[in-house]
């Protein structure tokens, strides 16, 4: 090194930084060694259905007045408890909470657990069971309505025959009583009801 006034250069020791170079390199290396010996990766749920139902319809038509004090979850859109944020619209609610960020945030990873065969086959077993039930149920409401509907037909035919016995009763003593149109225009006090021409 110089010690010339006129030597304006600054001037580096370079054992100096290659020493500090090496501690940094050396730290590295043990922070790696450190991550790589921290807790093993969360073992997740893996994803299932959900056992609640999802409520879109409760706001539906509603008017809400949202002013600065407001919480997010009583503001516009739909609120979700669980990620802490609020989606405006029900798809993209939908999208998200079907989505990767809101799973983990439930702890459950997007791996779905594999089905043996006889899970599926029990499955299968259970559908035809409530398909067969449906069928019995169906058979037996379109019985119980068809024979309302046979039982509703015999009694309109019951009355039908009463209604017609009344009348052939009543017929002859009609005939009887009614006066002629010509002398019902006589004691109305007019001649005709003025439909012909002269």
């Amino acid at each position: 090194m110089s010690m010339r006034p006129d030597d304006h250069r600054r001037k580096w020791d370079k054992d100096e930084f290659e020493k500090l170079a090496a501690e940094r390199l050396q730290a590295e290396l043990d922070d790696e060694e450190k991550s790589k010996k921290k807790v093993p990766p969360v073992k997740r749920e893996l994803l299932k259905q959900r056992e609640y139902k999802v409520d879109l319809d409760s706001k539906l038509g509603k008017s809400v007045v949202i002013n600065k004090n407001t919480p997010t979850s009583q503001s516009g859109g739909y609120y979700c408890n669980v990620c802490d944020c609020v989606v405006k619209d029900s798809i993209n609610f939908l999208d998200h909470i079907n989505g990767k960020k809101h799973q983990r945030n439930l702890g459950m990873s997007m791996k779905i657990e594999r089905s043996s065969l006889d899970q599926v086959k029990a499955r299968f077993a259970t559908n035809k069971r409530k398909l067969e039930e449906k069928k019995r149920e169906y058979e037996l409401d379109t019985r119980l309505r068809e024979a309302a509907e046979e039982e509703a037909r015999v009694k309109e035919l019951r009355r039908e025959k009463r209604r017609d016995k009344k009348r052939k009763i009543q017929e002859p003593e009609e005939e009887d009583e009614a006066p002629a149109p010509s002398e019902l225009a006589q004691i109305m006090g007019f001649s005709g009801f003025g439909g012909s021409k002269k």
